[in-house]
């Protein structure tokens, strides 16, 4: 299957130096001086209860301070997100800013939610002289803002599938490092740190139903063990024998998991760890600060961060994040009043605070200082990962939400053991391939690849 993500990276890079304007040394003035027709101006985004959105969101007096804008904002559980910013865009709400999901970019620009920022950047008065698209991450600014050869949002929480585990409880089980691979982790690890009649458990996946069961349980397990979604043809490759390999490896760590993990989110998983309950997670990069926080967590000095253990077919991490877009059905005014906090929301000024108050900067440079590497344990293998990273971990294209529900259903049936690995796989293959077929992607309606 040709690369969802790195195809472009060449044209990308390309348009990242025509969009950015010469850099320059940041004006401090910069932002006041570009919003002053904007004061005054109210401006609506929906957040997360993640650890990135408070850090913005302790951040955002001095925004406001300077540019006289008021950013209202509404936090809304995950799983709500994308339906909720659907119907404010069907019904011409009042959304001025996008919350764009990396599975929702083909979604969001096809259907002109969200505007491409050459309509902001070729107008030097809302537009930062360092902007210096170049500094972000490319695999970030490809995957999360691009679509179609055009720059929609900018990266504002961004994630890598990291492996934290408790290295106390990991030495006490007589292990000195983390597992390699996921074969080790099921077969040596997983039995000797799972004490039931205790409550504790090797591992934990979080698996809920929704979109944390299809891109972070149901997704996670196929790449690494040389299974996939979909063939280069966009049919079903469910069937094949690494992605039942995969699939059938959660079912088996699922012995070494707390009862009820088909009911565990992100908090869930994370809490799980925090409280000594399992030895390991694999968990975004942006809940360090969760795990690190001793208001929430008893890890302390316990804690530890590595990549994900790799399969059979290597390490193939998982990649996630967001962007910030300006919404299409804004006035021009708060448009623009939007593109500037989009801009000051990542830019490299604030990457440095932002990652302090427990945000993850999808910008290069921050994570160059030596005192962000040497304070914070996951940047090493986070930034490893962004490198390289799994294009296709999580397909871009609008018919995702779609098949997203139906892996869900499915695939939560298959931990549950109410239908069989290969039974579902066939379940889910067929249901896709209709949702495809409808969709217009097997009669040359619509481009297969993105």
């Amino acid at each position: 299957m040709r690369n969802f993500l790195y195809a472009s990276l060449s044209a990308l890079a390309l348009m990242a130096g025509a969009a950015s304007l010469p850099s320059t040394a940041f004006a401090e003035d910069w932002l006041e001086t570009a919003a002053k027709p904007f004061e005054g101006s109210e401006i609506n985004v929906i957040f997360l209860d993640r650890p990135g959105y408070r850090a913005i969101i302790e951040l955002l007096p001095e925004f406001e301070k300077k540019t006289g804008i008021k950013v209202n904002y509404e936090i809304v559980p995950y799983e709500n997100t994308r339906e909720k910013q659907v119907l404010n865009f069907t019904s011409n709400g009042d959304l001025t800013i996008a919350l764009v999901d990396l599975v929702w970019i083909g979604e969001f620009a096809e259907n002109g939610w969200i505007t491409p920022i050459e309509e902001f950047t070729s107008d030097a008065s809302i537009t930062d002289p360092n902007l210096k698209l170049d500094g972000f991450f490319p695999l970030l600014l490809e995957a999360f803002g691009s679509w179609g050869g055009k720059t929609y949002g900018l990266p504002f929480d961004n994630y890598s599938g990291l492996l934290f585990y408790n290295s106390c409880q990991l030495k006490e089980a007589g292990f000195d490092k983390p597992p390699a691979t996921w074969d080790e982790l099921l077969k040596d690890y997983a039995p000797k740190l799972t004490d039931a009649g205790k409550n504790r458990y090797a591992f934990a996946l979080q698996s809920r139903r929704g979109e944390t069961q299809s891109a972070d349980s149901f997704m996670r397990v196929l790449w690494p063990f040389g299974g996939s979604l979909l063939n280069k043809e966009f049919k079903s490759n469910l069937m094949s024998e690494g992605s039942q390999k995969g699939l059938q490896f959660r079912q088996d760590l699922m012995k070494f998991m707390p009862p009820g993990i088909v009911s565990y989110d992100h908090a869930e998983a994370v809490n799980a760890l925090a409280q000594g309950q399992v030895s390991m997670i694999t968990e975004w990069s942006a809940f360090y600060g969760t795990l690190t926080d001793p208001a929430t967590s008893k890890l302390g000095d316990c804690l530890a961060v590595a990549p994900e253990p790799a399969g059979p077919a290597g390490r193939l991490p998982a990649l996630g994040g967001f962007s910030l877009a300006v919404a299409e059905q804004a006035p021009d005014d708060l448009k623009k009043a939007s593109w500037l906090f989009i801009q000051w929301a990542t830019s490299e000024e604030i990457a440095r605070p932002y990652v302090e108050a427990g945000g993850v900067s999808g910008r290069m440079s921050i994570y160059e200082q030596p005192d962000i590497k040497a304070k914070y344990k996951f940047v090493e293998p986070m930034v490893a990962s962004w490198q390289k990273g799994v294009p296709e971990f999580r397909p871009r294209f609008p018919a995702w939400p779609a098949i997203s529900e139906v892996i869900a259903e499915w695939g939560t049936k298959m931990m549950l053991g109410e239908v069989s690995v290969e039974g579902g796989a066939k379940e889910i293959g067929t249901r896709m391939e209709d949702i495809l077929g409808k969709e217009g992607y097997y009669d040359g309606k619509r481009e297969l690849l993105q």
